[in-house]
Parts: C-alpha cells; sequence; structure tokens
C-alpha cells in the first residue's frame, strides 16, 4: 500500500507554508496549510480479542489517542508492517484457528517487533515475539552453543501461543494475559494483589506495559482497515510474500557446513541460513533434525543425502573415554590427530571435554 497523499518536495513545502503562514495568520484565518494533515477520529466502540475497551473513560481514550497518532502518522513504519504482514500474518492465523484463538492475538507481534524477525532488545530479548531466554525455554525454545529457536518464527510462534494461554487461564483476561507476557506474570501478579484490582485498564504498571495493551490496539486498528486511514491497496509486488520451503529429516553423524547443504539444493549459503535462523554458526550439528530447503529441492538433496549416509557408513570409528586431567591436545597428540578433526567427529564447538565422556576417532 502507499500513502496517498500527493509528496511535493521539501523546499517548496517549505517556502509554501511561511507564505501561507504569513499572509493568512495576518487576516486571522486557518491557514490551509494545517488541514492538510487529515485528522482520524477514535472510534466509538472497539474490543480486544472480544473484550470490550472502555473507551467512555477519559483516561483509556486519550492513552489510545497517543499510541494510535504515533503510528498512524509514522507512514514508513505502517506501510513496512503492511508489507509484512504477508509473510508473517498466514501462519500466525493459521495456529490461532487450530487453537481456537482471538486472531487479534496476531497484533501483539506487530507491538512486539514490527514483525522483524532477528530484532533483538536491550533486554536480550529475540525474534518476532521477543523472548527472553528463560521464558523460552520453559517453552521449548533451545538457546545453546548451536541452536536459537527464539529466532525460528515457526518455533517461537508455538511457544508464543502456548505462552499466551496459560497467561490467559492464569488471569482470565486477554488484556491482562497480553500484560503479563509484556512486564512478566509475576510482576502483574504482585501489582494486582498489591492494588486490588483485577481490569487492565485500572491498573498501575510499568510505562511500557501501561502502553503496550494500546499499541496492540492501534496496530489492530490500522492493519484491519488501513484504507480509512490513508494507505491504499498494496499488490502482489509490493507485500513481502513468504519464502517457500519444505522439510526434510536429517541424522547427520557429524557437523555438515551449510555450504555444503546450500551446493546440495543448488543455492548459496546465505538463503539455507534465512531459511534456518535458529542454526548458530557455520555448520548444522551433528544429530537428528528437520531443516528446512528451498522448496523444489527436495529431489537434489535427497541423492545428496544418501551419498552422506554411505560415506559415512563407509568410515569406521573407535571410541575413546576421556581420563581424568585430559584434554582435547592430549588426546589428539596420543593419537596423532589434529584437535580440529577431533572437534568435527564429535561435532565439538569448544575445547571443554569431561571425564567420562565418549570421543570418537576415525580409523584410516
Amino acid at each position: 500500500m502507499r500513502w496517498c497523499t500527493p509528496v511535493r518536495a521539501v523546499g517548496t513545502v517549505s517556502l509554501l507554508i511561511c507564505l501561507v503562514l504569513s499572509a493568512s495568520i495576518s487576516h486571522g484565518e486557518v491557514p490551509e496549510v494545517l488541514r492538510f494533515c487529515p485528522v482520524y477520529q477514535l472510534p466509538e466502540k472497539l474490543d480486544l480479542c472480544g473484550e470490550p475497551v472502555p473507551l467512555s473513560n477519559p483516561d483509556v481514550w486519550e492513552r489510545l489517542d497517543r499510541e494510535f497518532l504515533v503510528a498512524v502518522y509514522d507512514h514508513a513504519q505502517v506501510l513496512l508492517w503492511l508489507r509484512r504482514t504477508s509473510r508473517f500474518f498466514p501462519l500466525i492465523e493459521q495456529e490461532l484457528r487450530a487453537r481456537s484463538l482471538p486472531d487479534d492475538i496476531k497484533y501483539l507481534a506487530v507491538a512486539e517487533s514490527a514483525l522483524i524477525p532477528r530484532i533483538r532488545s536491550y533486554k536480550g530479548a529475540l525474534g518476532c515475539w521477543q523472548f527472553i531466554k528463560p521464558t523460552g525455554e520453559r517453552y521449548g525454545l533451545r538457546s545453546n552453543v548451536w541452536f536459537e529457536d527464539r529466532l525460528d518464527f515457526e518455533r517461537a510462534t508455538h511457544a508464543a501461543l502456548s505462552y499466551l494461554s496459560d497467561l490467559y487461564n492464569q488471569f482470565g483476561s486477554w488484556p491482562l494475559a497480553m500484560a503479563a507476557y509484556n512486564c512478566g506474570e509475576q510482576r502483574l501478579g504482585k501489582e494486582i494483589s498489591e492494588q486490588g484490582e483485577n481490569s487492565y485498564w485500572r491498573l498501575v504498571l510499568p510505562t511500557e506495559t501501561e502502553r503496550y495493551i494500546f499499541r496492540i490496539l492501534a496496530a489492530k486498528m490500522i492493519l484491519s482497515d488501513p484504507e480509512k486511514y490513508g494507505y491504499c491497496s498494496l499488490d502482489a509486488r509490493a507485500q513481502y510474500q513468504p519464502v517457500e520451503w519444505e522439510k526434510v529429516q536429517v541424522n547427520f553423524d557429524e557437523r555438515v557446513h551449510i555450504r555444503t547443504v546450500a551446493q546440495a539444493c543448488g543455492t548459496y549459503f546465505k538463503a539455507i541460513k534465512e531459511l534456518n535462523p535458529e542454526i548458530k554458526g557455520y555448520y548444522f550439528p551433528h544429530g537428528t533434525h528437520q531443516i528446512r530447503i528451498p522448496k523444489g529441492a527436495g529431489k537434489d538433496f535427497a541423492e545428496f543425502y544418501r551419498e552422506y549416509k554411505k560415506q559415512v557408513q563407509a568410515e569406521k570409528y573407535e571410541v575413546h573415554v576421556v581420563r581424568r586431567g585430559e584434554n582435547l591436545t592430549m588426546i589428539a597428540n596420543r593419537f596423532s590427530v589434529s584437535v580440529d578433526a577431533l572437534r568435527k567427529w564429535n561435532g565439538l564447538s569448544k575445547d571443554v571435554i569431561h571425564p567420562g565422556q565418549e570421543l570418537r576417532l576415525r580409523v584410516y
């Protein structure tokens, strides 16, 4: 979509403003330039996840008005929202329907991250759903030397909706559940207990959380009816389309370079890396995984994988059990291999090993 107001050269606009203001103000008239910017009114009724927003409360009305005005006149931001929704909303909407959850929840992702997949907050929250590490791990998102599942939009969406469902069951209200998603359930529970209030609209909360629900509402208002607010229809060419991919299951006996997988699929490193953003570094780790490859590359990848398994089966390994006091350098020297080879055969990203650990050594 595009902003429908005509665009003029900055210098011309500045000159016109000066001329119009000087002429009209001297005659006591309202300058035409001040009528150039449309003024949008808030609706008389509004709901969030089916729960009415008490707009008759002046405080609620003003807080919504602030966030709406900040959003609706940020043309570049709204245009980016509109472009990105084409890529990210379909998966969220599909999962919401499957779980019988309110469709409005998708706007929470807009308020959290503006649908920027790799965004990181100053507190270390990651991804479109802005999970912090402890909460992500509670909901099955790996965060270790090999994986960062908070950057995996599909996995993070499943985790976020599970978390929000749990918060709704705990607090019994979607605005409260969303507020808890922002500031944490413990903080929200403490404020409810201290203040004796069980309504989001009447609670004193951290400043960010007090603005949070209204940011979600502003996103809902604009994105659910963009033409009402001056944003004209976008055709498919102006939308950010979802990247098409297919999943394959692999069982790598040792770490495999992402470049190797890319070459097997007839593509390049960055394409595979972006399809699998949860993979840290340059390698798929050893073990069984489901990985994404470009749609249509399955046949070529299957051939590569068959050859890979044949090669692995043809290779022989022996096992060394790490003894107390040993390190990788000592073991490498004993068996006349390199430390890099030991790391590769055992999927190690660091040199840390411990007594009793089994290390594979390739027999040539």
